[in-house]
Parts: structure tokens; C-alpha cells; sequence
């Protein structure tokens, strides 16, 4: 029986999701400083040595790092630069997500008019099953009769619409990224942490700010909303319900 470990992206996990962005390499020089970590009672790499007495030679620093410089200031350094203004609430010029911008190494973000377009093609085809069940359920959106007008089952089908396009946009998103009109026009959601697919948590938030408005209460107004906030939104081009997950749309070629 070979003893070879298994080779890498073989698993059921996280760590094999093809869109995922790979790790950035270790800084240059990393871990070759053999007197790393004396002073905190960390022992040396195998193969290497301590110098004698357990303390780094004239020059490496004490046991207890260097003296603070004339005048006062901090042993360790400047501190970065401070990057005010953040939308987001991070301390760098990208948020929460470092000092780099998280959508390098991914592709390029998906056009506005496009988003809108695979939206719309959704949803239809949700809007067709929602409709079907409605008839089926009698839940028809009004029933006039001698001027009154039955608003208990305009909220049936208002359920009814709410529960199936959730249920759409959340299993979808978090299979692959992709719902039926985002796959018709090469769109895919990742997250903008690390481009990778969206969890299912992820992708019921998403869906639920999304859609639960729609349902309920604003339909048209909702929609033009968040479909139309990716064309202003700077610097990913998110909508609100993006925001609200922390997502991103890409395109796939």
C-alpha cells in the first residue's frame, strides 16, 4: 500500500473549490533567522543550533529585543498608514480583507447591463413556476368580486413567490455560483474575500435582502434598486444585496 500523501485538491472541502484565489507565497527570507524566537523560549529549527548560552551574538539583540530608540517611538517599527474612509469599516485602503485588493487574481467583474439581463431571465422562469402554483393553490394575485377585492390571497402568492425565489437564488449561488441566467450570459457570484463560491449561509443572506422586498411589498422598485446599484457602486460594482453578503459578481470569460 503506498504511503504517498494524497495529491492536493483531491477532498470534499473548501480548500477544492476551483474558483478559489491560491495563497500568496511567504515573504522572501521567511523563517530562515535562526535566532527567531529565543528570547520567547522558542527552540531552533532541526539541524541548527543555538549559539552559546542560548543568546544571540553581538549585534542580533537582547533577550528582550531591542531598546526603543532616542526620543521615544516604537521598537518594532512605523505602523502602516492609516486609509480613512473605508466603506466597509476596515482599517485599509480595501477593508477587512488586508492591505492588497481582494480581487486580484480574479477575474474581471461582470457587467451591470449583463446582471440585469440574467436577472430578468430568472426572474421569468421562477415567475412561471410561481405562477403555476399559485392557479394550482387558487392564490391568484386578485379575486374582484362585487368591488372587493381578497387580499389573503394576494399574500398566499406573495409566500409562495418568496419561498421559491429564495429557494432558487440561495441552492444555486451555492452550488456553483450560478443560477440559470447568470450561466446563460457567463456571470458567476464568489466571494469577495477570496473568489471562491459562496457558502449556503452566505448565499441565503444574499438571496433573502434580494428577494423578500420583491415579494412583499415593492417588486419594481426593489428590483430597479439593487439591480441598479452595481452601476454606480465603486470600487467592486455590488448591489445591495452584494454588500449584505459581502459578494461579488465575475465574469467567466
Amino acid at each position: 500500500m503506498s504511503t504517498e500523501p494524497p495529491p492536493s485538491g483531491s477532498g470534499d472541502g473548501p480548500e477544492d473549490d476551483l474558483f478559489r484565489k491560491p495563497p500568496s507565497p511567504p515573504p522572501e527570507g521567511a523563517g530562515t533567522d535562526p535566532y527567531r524566537g529565543l528570547s520567547q523560549g522558542v527552540p531552533p529549527p532541526p539541524g541548527e543550533q543555538p549559539p552559546p548560552g542560548g543568546q544571540p551574538p553581538p549585534g542580533a539583540g537582547g533577550p528582550y529585543g531591542a531598546p526603543p530608540p532616542p526620543g521615544g517611538g516604537s521598537p518594532y517599527g512605523t505602523p502602516p498608514p492609516y486609509y480613512g474612509g473605508d466603506p466597509y469599516g476596515g482599517g485599509g485602503p480595501y477593508g477587512p480583507y488586508g492591505g492588497g485588493d481582494p480581487l486580484a487574481g480574479m477575474p474581471p467583474l461582470a457587467d451591470s447591463g449583463k446582471r440585469v439581463l440574467a436577472r430578468i431571465i430568472d426572474m421569468i422562469l421562477v415567475g412561471l413556476v410561481v405562477w403555476l402554483l399559485s392557479w394550482a393553490f387558487h392564490t391568484t394575485e386578485y379575486n374582484v368580486d362585487t368591488n372587493q377585492i381578497d387580499y389573503g390571497k394576494s399574500l398566499g402568492q406573495s409566500v409562495i413567490a418568496a419561498v421559491l425565489y429564495t429557494a432558487y437564488d440561495t441552492f444555486m449561488t451555492a452550488r456553483n455560483g450560478q443560477t440559470v441566467g447568470k450561466k446563460l450570459l457567463n456571470l458567476r457570484v464568489a466571494n469577495l474575500a477570496d473568489g471562491s463560491t459562496p457558502s449556503v449561509a452566505t448565499s441565503l443572506i444574499r438571496a433573502l435582502v434580494l428577494w423578500l422586498p420583491f415579494a412583499f411589498c415593492c417588486a419594481c422598485i426593489w428590483t430597479a434598486i439593487c439591480g441598479g446599484w452595481s452601476f454606480f457602486d465603486k470600487p467592486y460594482k455590488q448591489g445591495l444585496h452584494d454588500k449584505a453578503a459581502r459578494t461579488v459578481e465575475v465574469s467567466t470569460r
